[in-house]
């Protein structure tokens, strides 16, 4: 196995769009970088850990719909629902969506995160059909520092996939679950803050918190900070 080079000042992170434990991450982080006033020394580096490859099954409702009541209970402002929209609409797959942060990238690093954290309220509280590329291109309308025209080409001439691709492929045995957390200094992390186990089983049972700090993240901050030079 080989472990992600990660840049000075930055975390990198393997998550799935459609995962809401690596959701309610990011969002602690986007947070606690802020708080600390370190928007622009501290950046996420989006990497892929495809749940439906690894799991040989498309995005499970049922599974994700015992999830949402607890991790909206984690984090109330960001609104989760269970899914509103028709159920024919359910997004089975997230290939596209997690394709399109990582074609943001070659805008910016705030581009993906903001495109990123974008697709994910829109799949989690909005009930929106994120497989599509037409629904991804006005989510990205509605990201400021992002332009949808350089998006639809990345897209459409597929320049972001082999490379997101080949580092999935390289580093999916690396990666614990999703979300995993990688930092310059060697240090790494799966799902910050949060112990929990399932009663049951998934799609039949729910999901249970046993320990929840988020006061982790700020040092998870802190340390990739300090990384930064």
């Amino acid at each position: 196995m080989a472990r992600p080079e990660v840049a000075p000042g930055t975390i990198v992170i393997y998550t799935d769009v459609a995962c809401g434990w690596s959701t309610i991450a990011i969002v602690r982080l986007l947070r606690a970088r802020a708080e600390a006033g370190l928007d622009d020394r501290v950046h996420l580096d989006h990497r892929l850990f495809l749940l439906e490859d690894l799991n040989r099954f498309p995005i499970p409702k049922r599974y994700l719909e015992a999830e949402v009541p607890v991790l909206g209970a984690l984090e109330p402002d960001l609104k989760f629902k269970p899914w509103q929209a028709d159920p024919a609409t359910w997004p089975v797959t997230t290939l596209l969506p997690n394709e399109a942060v990582h074609a943001a990238k070659e805008q910016s690093p705030a581009a993906a995160e903001d495109l990123d954290l974008a697709l994910r309220m829109a799949f989690f509280r909005d009930s929106r059909c994120i497989s599509l590329r037409h629904e991804i291109l006005d989510i990205a309308d509605g990201c400021p520092s992002l332009d949808t025209s350089r998006l639809a080409d990345a897209l459409d001439t597929g320049r972001a996939r082999d490379a997101m691709m080949r580092d999935y492929q390289r580093h999916r045995d690396d990666v614990q679950g999703s979300p995993h957390l990688f930092f310059a200094d060697g240090h790494q992390v799966h799902n910050p803050g949060i112990t929990m186990h399932w009663v049951g089983e998934p799609g039949a049972g729910f999901p249970v918190v046993d320990a929840d700090d988020p006061a982790v993240f700020a040092d998870l901050v802190a340390r990739a900070a300090a990384t930064a030079g």
